[in-house]
């Protein structure tokens, strides 16, 4: 995040985020037969239903996915990273059917956690000044490159994992103030991506980012009085806020998923040094099995990726039905 200031360092470099995490419905596609690590999806979580018996569910045959990248100036490495794994992931998807033998008709998206925003940063001592700041991002919508028949990619489209490959790599000269929840509120908006939600689709958010999240909703006025951080900072929306919009447009919380890769504390990893993502932690404990919480600090994306295709296949276990 290296809050506002983008050309200014104090101390070790930002947080590295290691990769992308993919999903899909059905049985895992981890290759690893031990459920120990399945995330199961609690019926007492969705949103439909009387309370009464837990609601009726069916295997999904469909995935939506938006990718919310973090473009600010350390992520060089993640994003190669990310551009590089994306057609094993593609393989996957692209080899997986359902119980049925039908074939998972998914889409992918990229956007970014670029908000547009402007404010002011308080800076602490020894400093003891302020700054001002104006960032301009892409608020949620999906970023395209040559080769794309439309703001997202099908599982039919030529040469999908290679021009998803060039969409993830959405460069390093975004906003320092990373807002990769609200960005993911703008995403899923009919009015910013026309199109792309499809009711009968289980909806998958992955957020990759260096930092923590510091997402307003207010596009002026912003005060921040940390140099890194956002948690307990004045105006800014608690994370389990960001949950109701996912409910509300997927009209179940049984029908979308979220994985996150970020800082379990802060740390030293092979592409640098990671910030505690506390937000982010926050969100996803919010979130329950919604959500899980994969720990670039590991230093190894098996173990995040393998949590965040399992529970994205509990969900598309459990997906309610579409009355």
């Amino acid at each position: 995040m290296r809050r506002i200031l983008a050309h200014v360092r104090f101390g070790a470099p930002l947080l590295l985020v290691p990769a992308l995490v993919l999903a899909a419905c059905g049985p895992s596609l981890s290759g690893d037969d031990d459920d120990d690590d399945v995330v199961q999806v609690d019926a007492g979580q969705h949103t439909g239903g009387d309370g009464g018996d837990p609601p009726a569910t069916e295997q999904c045959r469909k995935m939506d996915l938006i990718f919310v990248v973090d473009d600010s100036g350390s992520m060089s490495e993640e994003q190669t990273n990310l551009a590089s794994n994306f057609p094993m992931f593609a393989t996957l998807l692209n080899s997986y059917t359902i119980s049925t033998g039908e074939q998972l008709d998914y889409r992918a998206a990229v956007t970014t956690t670029g908000v547009t925003a402007s404010g002011t940063q308080v800076l602490p001592p020894p400093f003891s000044t302020s700054l001002p700041f104006n960032q301009t991002g892409m608020d949620g919508r999906f970023r395209t490159v040559s080769g794309m028949p439309r703001t997202w990619l099908e599982r039919t489209d030529p040469n999908m994992a290679t021009t998803f490959a060039q969409a993830a790599s959405v460069g390093t000269g975004g906003p320092g103030l990373e807002m990769p929840l609200r960005a993911m509120e703008l995403a899923i908006q009919p009015t910013t991506n026309a199109g792309f939600i499809r009711p009968d689709a289980l909806l998958g958010i992955i957020i990759l980012t260096d930092e923590d999240d510091c997402s307003f909703r207010q596009a002026s006025g912003i005060t921040i009085n940390s140099l890194e951080g956002c948690v307990g900072t004045a105006g800014i929306p608690a994370v389990s806020e960001f949950l109701t919009p996912l409910d509300q447009i997927k009209g179940d919380r049984g029908r979308w998923a979220a994985a996150i890769i970020a800082g379990q504390t802060a740390c030293t990893s092979s592409f640098g040094d990671a910030v505690e993502g506390v937000r982010l932690k926050q969100f996803q404990q919010a979130g329950g099995t919604n959500v899980v919480f994969g720990d670039i600090c590991a230093g190894n994306l098996q173990g995040a990726l393998t949590q965040a295709l399992d529970s994205f296949q509990a969900a598309c276990d459990n997906f309610p039905p579409i009355d």
